[in-house]
């Protein structure tokens, strides 16, 4: 089951369930020393459980930006597959591409886009121009 990020009726496609809570798991595990949410509420507490509101949108994409930058001081093989058990291994295991140098650039889209990318862009249409709410949806 893939997972989208769904704004307006266009849903722009993130990757497998497991992927996404990687991405979120990571960001917890590495950059919130006092647990889930603490640094990035908006993003952990409000988009993570289903639906960010468009009010919501702007620091969504604050986070997003602060979460990539200070992921590249970690590797890729700090990848947090799943916060819950943390002996949990991405199916591909360390073999990934080498363009791949820290975890700001370890997740990808299953489409091929950079998720932060990805999600930057979507949320910023959110925040301008779009009526929301954003929705994590399985596609």
């Amino acid at each position: 089951m893939t997972i989208a990020l769904m704004i307006d009726n266009v849903a722009t496609e993130l990757g497998r369930g497991d992927f996404v809570h990687a991405f979120f798991s990571t960001l917890s595990a590495r950059l919130e020393p006092e647990g889930w949410g603490t640094r990035f509420p908006t993003l952990l507490n409000t988009l993570y459980q289903g639906e960010l509101p468009k009010a919501h949108a702007a620091r969504a994409v604050e986070e997003l930006r602060a979460a990539r930058m200070e992921l590249r001081a970690f590797s890729p093989a700090e990848v947090v597959w799943d916060i819950e058990d943390r002996d949990a291994r991405p199916p591909w295991g360390a073999d990934i591409a080498s363009s791949i140098t820290s975890l700001a650039d370890y997740f990808v889209t299953s489409t091929g886009r950079d998720l932060f990318d990805a999600m930057i862009e979507d949320l910023e249409f959110l925040r301008d121009q779009g009526h929301g709410p954003a929705t994590l949806t399985r596609i």
